[in-house]
């Protein structure tokens, strides 16, 4: 039925009503939000008919771009770089056995072709960032294992689009050259990583020397971008998706201007962005057609979480320095989301044979994914003995929230062992003119500060200063080699010595 743009807007209200309301049901039962958005956008399609493929593709794409961004800014540089290599090659090597294992099952399971068994498998074949990063954001695992996972994730869509893609045009094109995909495939990652710096320190840079009227304004400048990274990474034929995950990298590791305020529009944005594209991926399927591929799904998933997932983890990490219980859990943590339920509707706008029916039992493997691997974490991280006890942030955030044309910012300094100021009492430091430290925070305690109060190392600071003596500041307290290192360098050290 066609829906008025009042029943439009009523039913766009109650989507995210229900959206937030169902991440609170989730947490109480254990379960994975995208679980219940799913099931939300299931339970409407009983009253709304939704099957425009196209559209959901197309919010599911900026929703992805959006979550990214979101989560690469979150990401710690100093956390992942000791596991790049791990991650890189899980992205990678371990994304193509598990679709070979995946797509042979689904040749005989679904009486399939190869190559759409193939098919099948590369479209659940990669982790989905969207599902990782909320499910592992609250659960206390290992630094190192979730950072492996978050860094795989947000790595490995370029190669299950690739593999998709590249499936489709063999299908459709017997003829097509394989070496000519597999040059494609390097273009698209060298691109799309060389892009993703370039634009994230262009990005840096404009936000932090371009006064804009209001302090609401740089979060969207921000995004926008993420966004056009994407676009503009894509239209020369390099791999969007990994240059937007690079570029909010680098910019969540680098000295960036109303980071707080980016980084808490970013949250609230990507948990809107996620409500959404669930509930109309949700709204494509329709559950008497689950039924009909029950078993048949069943069997992949059991397939995919128990042999072919295990097997590319085990076999591209089998010189990597992990242990078997690790490896054992990264294999569990394999989730599926978003990223597989849109490239099912690949096939689906490419008129590929059986589309329907590999887009339906695709949904059901990322449904049983998140339900049965997403609510078992925990618990397996328990088992295995590789939960720790997560520090909370060392200082809480402060934020001046507008400041209009004055140029004026609240900037955060930590304080490094064998920097000028330390040691040093306020009264001693030569601040430049309308220069106020705010706030010192040490050991997770505020601080007020006096002339009299010395600086320590671990010390983090809020100084309020228009922001062309950003610099000047940041020379003062760090000296001049140190006030350009990124303060993601001294945050690293400041979390050593409060573990020390």
């Amino acid at each position: 039925m066609e829906l008025s743009v009042q029943a439009l807007i009523f039913l766009f209200s109650t989507m995210l009503i229900i959206g937030v309301l169902a991440t609170k049901f989730s947490t109480r039962l254990g379960l994975p939000s995208l679980v219940l958005f799913l099931l939300v956008g299931m339970f409407l399609n009983n009253y709304i008919f939704f099957e425009n493929a196209k559209l959901s593709q197309l919010i599911g794409i900026v929703a992805l771009i959006i979550i990214l961004f979101e989560g690469g800014t979150q990401t710690k540089w100093g956390n992942i770089r000791p596991v790049l290599g791990a991650a890189g090659i899980l992205a990678t090597i371990g994304v193509l056995i598990t679709t070979v294992v995946t797509g042979i099952a689904a040749m005989y399971i679904l009486d399939l072709s190869l190559l759409e068994g193939m098919l099948f498998g590369a479209i659940v074949g990669s982790t989905d960032a969207a599902a990782v990063f909320s499910v592992l954001g609250n659960k206390n695992i290992k630094r190192r294992i979730t950072s492996t996972l978050e860094a795989e994730s947000g790595t490995n869509d370029p190669m299950a689009v690739f593999l998709t893609v590249t499936f489709i045009e063999v299908i459709q094109l017997p003829d097509s050259s394989i070496w000519t995909a597999v040059g494609s495939f390097f273009w698209q990652m060298g691109i799309g990583l060389v892009i993703g710096i370039l634009l994230g320190k262009a990005t840096t840079t404009v936000i932090n020397k371009i006064t804009l009227d209001a302090s609401g304004l740089y979060p969207v400048l921000a995004l926008a971008c993420a966004i056009f990274t994407y676009a503009f990474t894509s239209a020369v034929g390099g791999s969007g998706l990994l240059a937007v995950y690079v570029m909010a990298v680098y910019i969540g590791n680098n000295d960036l201007m109303y980071r707080f305020s980016i980084l808490r529009f970013n949250e609230g944005f990507a948990w809107m962005m996620q409500i959404i594209m669930f509930i109309l991926l949700g709204l494509l399927v329709f559950p008497e057609q689950l039924l009909e591929i029950f078993w048949q799904g069943l069997f992949l998933s059991v397939v995919l979480m128990f042999i072919a997932r295990p097997v590319g983890v085990f076999l591209s990490m089998l010189f990597m320095k992990y242990s078997g219980k690790e490896k054992t859990f990264i294999s569990w943590a394999g989730l599926k989301g978003a990223v597989p339920v849109i490239l099912a509707t690949y096939p689906t706008l490419a008129g590929v044979e059986n589309s329907q029916l590999i887009f339906n039992v695709v949904f059901f493997v990322v449904l049983t994914s998140a339900l049965i691997q997403g609510s078992t974490l925990s618990w397996l991280g328990s088992k295995l003995k590789l939960t720790e006890t997560r520090q909370a942030s060392p200082f809480p955030t402060m934020e001046l929230i507008t400041l209009g044309r004055s140029g004026a910012e609240i900037m955060e300094a930590t304080i490094s062992e064998n920097t000028p100021a330390t040691g040093v009492t306020l009264e001693d430091l030569t601040l430049p003119e309308e220069t106020l430290i705010t706030a010192i925070i040490r050991e997770g305690k505020v601080i007020t500060p006096t002339g009299s109060s010395i600086l320590q190392t671990g010390d983090t600071l809020y100084v309020l200063t228009h922001k062309k003596q950003r610099d000047q500041v940041r020379a003062l307290l760090f000296g001049k080699k140190k006030a350009k290192k990124t303060e993601e360098k001294d945050e690293r050290k400041t979390k050593k010595v409060h573990k020390d």
